[in-house]
């Protein structure tokens, strides 16, 4: 299987702060470093550190070249992704405090200039059984998906940053969904549902909603909740790390898993993997820097499990 992702490519400036920036006040950071990110970039980073055959779709500007050579040095085709030399190529500022917590101000630059021709012209190398995946940080993400659906292709849809164009999208065509809690709460009021306090509840909720498809729901300190479309549930502790920087620990966690079920592995054990490449990511600054390769997750899995084994006896 091929995943063909629609996704955004930013430059993510990276301060440190004591705390997050309040109205009205100036301060000075304790330290400032630039990275390679953007939520579709870092999805396509963490297929291609999964073992994921991946296609990258997009577009940047003339400043993003040396973004698209990161992109291939990391295995992804970027035959795909556009060079607008009108639009700046896309970028976030990013304030992060001592506990690894997040701010972030996205500018869309060329991600905004994604054509729907190109979409589809992208899209007509996939085959039937292929992944469609995107998030919410492009244009022409419609057009996407039902190109997609239109060649057989599978859709994940990781709908963030959440807003009011996520309501106007085809989700009905969606069979995988990953979100937060904040983001499945969302979602639902969107589509004119109340949304629970319990996210646990707010998971049926969203099956509920859309029956056919495989909704994951990642809940921080609490782990991850899945429900499959024949409505079994399955649900991750996390694991406990000293988190460092957040910024991509959802991307992390979204192309593993995406990763894993393409390589056939059941639900609990893609959100295990998954859960487990987010939690070493969060140890690490930077977003797409911090993605783990599989060799170092499996590992770290078995290490764990080696100690939990010796404790047991």
């Amino acid at each position: 299987m091929t995943i063909f992702n629609l996704g955004s490519i930013n430059i993510d400036h990276v301060y440190a702060v004591d705390h997050f920036v309040r109205p009205g006040e100036t301060m000075s950071c304790r330290g400032l470093a630039s990275y390679a990110g953007g939520k579709g970039f870092n999805q396509s980073v963490a297929l291609a550190r999964a073992g994921a055959k991946a296609v990258h779709i997009g577009a940047v500007g003339a400043d993003g070249r040396a973004l698209l050579a990161a992109l291939e040095r990391e295995g992804v085709d970027v035959a795909a992704v556009a060079v607008d030399p009108a639009a700046p190529t896309g970028h976030a500022v990013i304030q992060v405090d001592p506990q690894g917590r997040n701010c972030i101000i996205i500018a869309p630059g060329a991600n905004a200039a994604v054509a729907a021709d190109a979409v589809r012209a992208a899209l007509a190398a996939a085959a039937p059984g292929d992944l469609l995946l995107a998030q919410n940080e492009t244009a022409a993400i419609a057009e996407a998906m039902r190109a997609a659906k239109a060649r057989g292709m599978q859709v994940a849809l990781n709908p963030a940053p959440m807003d009011g164009r996520v309501g106007t999208l085809p989700l009905e065509l969606v069979d995988v969904l990953i979100v937060n809690a904040i983001e499945g709460a969302e979602l639902l009021k969107l589509r004119g549902a109340e949304a629970p306090e319990a996210p646990t509840a707010a998971l049926e909720a969203l099956h509920g909603m859309f029956p056919e498809a495989q909704i994951v729901m990642t809940l921080g300190e609490n782990g991850v909740a899945a429900v499959d479309a024949d409505g079994a549930v399955s649900q991750t502790a996390a694991f406990r790390v000293q988190a460092v920087d957040t910024t991509a620990a959802g991307d992390t966690f979204a192309g593993f898993f995406l990763a894993s079920r393409a390589r056939g592995a059941g639900m609990a054990a893609a959100l295990r993997l998954a859960s487990a490449a987010a939690a070493i990511g969060v140890t690490r600054p930077g977003a797409s820097p911090s993605v783990p390769s599989i060799r170092e997750v499996e590992a770290w899995l078995a290490a764990r499990d080696g100690e939990r084994t010796c404790n047991e006896h």
